[in-house]
């Protein structure tokens, strides 16, 4: 399997084999086994189900996956890791959810949290050795800044990445001296916007199976069903991320050109587009204006989604009026005509 492209991992890890075995994983829907056996009660020693996703998601990351319920489950684990009084590093441009757990845990005297500019090189290679903690998103939610994670491993500080929207396709950042990553498999992986899923995947074995111990204590399970759909989901992720990606180009070159859009973020592949109109009522105006793009929260799944996310109470210093567009699978000239008739210009 170490021989295989990543696409052939999506499709292959995690499968059973051997003569009459099901080609693909069943949903083992029990909460208990007859003793005796690998398995005893669910929340403490998984399903057959969710063993298969986490072979299938550790085969693409490099390392020893477990799932959570949901994204913030997977974070808050990883969050249980690290000593009382640590200090973390994190993205002043970061996921909301990320940095709300930070801040909870900031009042309660369990961390020091240090918000870095993600475009100040110097400040995380200093944090780097400095800090406790190092939290990276790159790209960041949702103004997609790069962050070169590399140079900052190795160092003082634990790495850990959410790769959510890099996707282990694009970015495998324990390969790059990491120690953690994390994913919102409700997102990309999943694919279709129809369930929650969380996972962790450590480089090293301890790290895994405390994961592990901290998904047991807090019941952060993920459900049979969850897992299946998110196992299913993944086996499709690069076919759907090729031609998600190819459309994210195309469409982030034109608004790029429109007058009544002033700045684009885009880092050259990926589904994730966030571009700037002039202020909060031009974005309320075009989200209003569209037909077939969704206006909703969330992203990575088969259909186009856009958000202002400066209307959140945790990212009200996101520029005003950023809008993050979730590229999905419809017709890129009929994503188009839906953008600029709604941008107030004809398409051409």
């Amino acid at each position: 399997m170490n021989d295989w492209s990543p696409r052939t991992r999506a499709v292959a890890a995690g499968r059973p084999s051997g003569p009459g075995e099901p080609l693909n994983t069943p949903i083992v829907a029990t909460s208990t086994y007859v003793a005796g056996g690998g398995f005893t009660y669910a929340r403490e020693s998984g399903t057959p189900t969710w063993v298969a996703l986490e072979d299938a998601v550790g085969a693409l990351e490099g390392g020893h996956a477990t799932a959570f319920a949901s994204g913030i489950g997977a974070i808050a684990a990883a969050f249980e890791l690290f000593p009382i009084g640590a200090e973390v590093a994190v993205p002043t441009f970061s996921y909301s959810g990320t940095r709300g757990l930070l801040q909870h845990a900031e009042k309660q005297g369990r961390f020091k949290v240090r918000q870095l500019d993600p475009e100040d090189t110097p400040a995380w290679q200093a944090a780097a050795d400095e800090v406790d903690v190092l939290w990276i998103e790159s790209p960041t939610n949702p103004t997609l800044h790069l962050i070169d994670i590399a140079p900052l491993t190795g160092r003082r500080a634990k790495v850990v990445v959410d790769n959510t929207f890099a996707t282990p396709l694009a970015q495998q950042p324990l390969a790059l001296g990491a120690d953690i990553v994390v994913h919102s498999a409700t997102k990309l992986i999943g694919g279709h916007s129809d369930l929650l899923l969380g996972i962790t995947i450590a480089a090293d074995e301890t790290l895994a199976q405390e994961l592990r111990d901290a998904r047991t204590r807090n019941g952060a399970t993920p459900g049979a069903l969850e897992a299946w759909l998110a196992l299913r989901g993944l086996r499709t992720m690069p076919v759907r991320l090729a031609e998600q990606s190819k459309t994210a180009a195309l469409l982030a070159e034109r608004l790029s050109a429109h007058e009544a859009v002033t700045r684009v973020s885009y880092p050259g592949q990926g589904m994730m587009i966030a571009f700037e109109l002039a202020d909060a009522p031009a974005a309320e105006r075009f989200i209003a204006g569209l037909e077939l793009i969704v206006h909703a929260t969330s992203l990575g799944g088969v259909e186009s989604l856009v958000e202002r996310r400066g209307m959140y109470a945790l990212e009200t210093h996101v520029p005003p009026g950023l809008i993050r567009f979730s590229v999905g699978l419809e017709d890129p000239e009929d994503l188009w005509r839906d953008l600029a008739r709604a941008l107030g210009q004809p398409s051409s």
